[in-house]
């Protein structure tokens, strides 16, 4: 027992001196833009409002027995993308790149990650372009939570998100923003993520429901227990969207004007055209349905925003809204028990949106965004087109693969999954010994 708190210390000394021998060289120098550093900074807050907000939206649409548990593991995942991505993370994802598979180790430990410099990101410091990717890789973890709510234990969780962010997020976003082998091979375009942060979420989110098994028949799936909750994390995060996507011009400019415009008309016509469905074939439009409609709208235009303008956000709006929609009511029929439809929304919206880019894109706005000579289908861009089907399907394939096996592994050393009787009981209770409400 003696040794039991002298060897974790231990270990975080060891981690304490590899850091500091590591510690980041600062420079003063290079040529800054004060207003989009200005912009950066409100974006950054932004898209980071979007994890405890997507925490809510989650947490209102499970059993009250299951609150603390969501809230718990979306604030474990905010520690744990933190300390990877500034430690390894970002060097994979943004370093120079490695044959086009991965990013270097220049910046390990945000070594060569300067406040003062801008090398990667015109106007901007490495680190600060450093925060908001991290703001992208939290969210992107967090997504994964609801597909496996209800069931999956704390602590393998805890082990999932450390080994995924390495080998499957980082080197997906690699591949689409840091250089990888998409640019070199194929004329793509990801303006905010449509796969780098839904896609890979929404297959990582299937293979882990299979992977851990459906609800007990018992528990009640299909009855979200607060949805003026739903509502609220909903609002919180079509609010952050506008950081999101907006931010990912990069700079305070007019293409981050138009990322913004289209982000607001796309989830506008999302959430009415889910409405509109929902009242035509149950005759009443529910609010669950338009808050979920809403952010299946701003999926889809997340890889598009800075390549479309407003009538074709319109577009994608509607495709999103229909699309998810039909994924929601065709999850039944399946085995896997994705419980907050993670793939329906995240992982079909972003596949819609992506493939809608290579339909849309605008060769002006192209133009406008630095992606010269890049249009859609309609303008005769079949480049562009197949570029998109083929970024989609590698990036599906690898995260659904990579996550499975990772889940897989981490099953033959713990149990990843609540007893059935600890699961009728509730997370909050067995994992965390608390509960949302005192009634």
């Amino acid at each position: 027992m003696k040794y039991g708190i002298a060897k974790p210390i231990a270990a975080l000394g060891l981690v304490a001196f590899i850091a500091t021998m590591a510690l980041p060289s600062v420079s003063a120098a290079g040529t800054l833009d004060p207003a989009s550093m200005t912009w950066i900074m409100v974006a950054t807050a932004l898209v980071m409002l979007m994890t405890p907000g997507l925490a809510l939206f989650y947490a209102g649409m499970l059993r009250k027995e299951s609150v603390m548990s969501m809230l718990g593991q979306t604030l474990m995942v905010m520690v744990i993308v933190t300390l990877v991505w500034v430690t390894l993370g970002y060097t994979l994802a943004f370093g120079p790149s490695q044959a086009g598979i991965v990013g270097g180790l220049d910046y390990l430990f945000m070594n060569n990650t300067p406040y003062g410099a801008s090398t990667l990101v015109d106007g901007l410091p490495d680190a600060q372009f450093m925060l908001f990717q991290l703001t992208f890789a939290m969210i992107t973890a967090a997504l994964v939570l609801g597909a496996i709510a209800e069931r999956a234990k704390f602590k393998a969780i805890v082990v999932f998100i450390v080994i995924w962010s390495i080998v499957v997020y980082a080197p997906i976003a690699h591949w689409v923003w840091g250089g990888g082998f998409f640019e070199d091979f194929f004329v793509s375009l990801d303006f905010a993520g449509g796969t780098v942060v839904h896609i890979c979420s929404g297959v990582t989110a299937l293979a882990l429901a299979l992977v851990i098994g459906r609800r007990g028949s018992n528990i009640k799936k299909d009855r979200p227990h607060n949805l003026p909750l739903v509502f609220i994390g909903g609002a919180l995060l079509w609010f952050g969207w506008f950081g999101f996507n907006g931010g990912s011009a990069l700079a305070a400019d007019g293409i981050a004007v138009n990322a913004m415009v289209v982000t607001q008309i796309s989830a506008a016509a999302a959430a009415g055209t889910w409405g509109l469905i929902s009242y035509l074939q149950h005759g009443r439009p529910g609010v669950l349905g338009m808050v979920t409609g809403a952010i299946a709208g701003l999926v889809g235009i997340t890889p598009a925003a800075g390549f479309v303008g407003p009538m074709e956000a319109i577009i994608i709006g509607i495709g999103a809204g229909a699309f998810c929609y039909a994924a929601v009511a065709l999850k039944h029929r399946f085995e896997a028990d994705d419980a907050l439809d993670v793939f329906a929304v995240h992982g079909v919206g972003g596949a819609w949106g992506a493939i809608a880019t290579g339909i849309l894109a605008v060769p002006a706005i192209t133009s406008d965004a630095g992606a010269d000579g890049v249009k859609g289908l309609i303008y005769g861009g079949y480049d562009l087109f197949a570029g998109q089907l083929a970024t989609v399907g590698i990036t599906a394939v690898y995260a659904f693969v990579i996550s499975l096996v990772i889940f897989k592994t981490i099953a033959m050393f713990m149990d990843v999954r609540l007893e059935k009787k600890e699961e009728m009981i509730g997370p909050d209770q067995i994992e965390h010994g608390e509960a949302a409400y005192d009634i």
